[in-house]
């Protein structure tokens, strides 16, 4: 058995399963040095690309009110199974 899963937004996803507050939004997660390392389905949408600096896009991400977060590897953490 094969499985194939598609994680690249794996971290703004974590973000909105513990914060309901977010499902709706557009949501985008930063690595520690400010490149984009995870976008949502919603902001992928608005054409917000991973592995982007933060300052190359951050008007547009103002411009629709793009949730910015941060790598959380707690949260990460009590999310995937063991």
């Amino acid at each position: 058995m094969y499985f194939l899963c598609d994680a690249s937004g794996f971290y703004s996803s974590a973000e909105k399963v513990m914060r309901p507050d977010l499902r709706n939004k557009p949501v985008v997660t930063l690595s520690n040095d400010g490149c984009i390392v995870a976008v949502c389905p919603i902001a992928k949408k608005l054409g917000i690309k991973k592995f982007v600096p933060y300052f190359q896009v951050k008007d547009l991400i103002k411009k629709h009110g793009v949730v910015v977060t941060s790598s959380n590897y707690e949260l990460i953490i009590r999310l995937v199974p063991r």
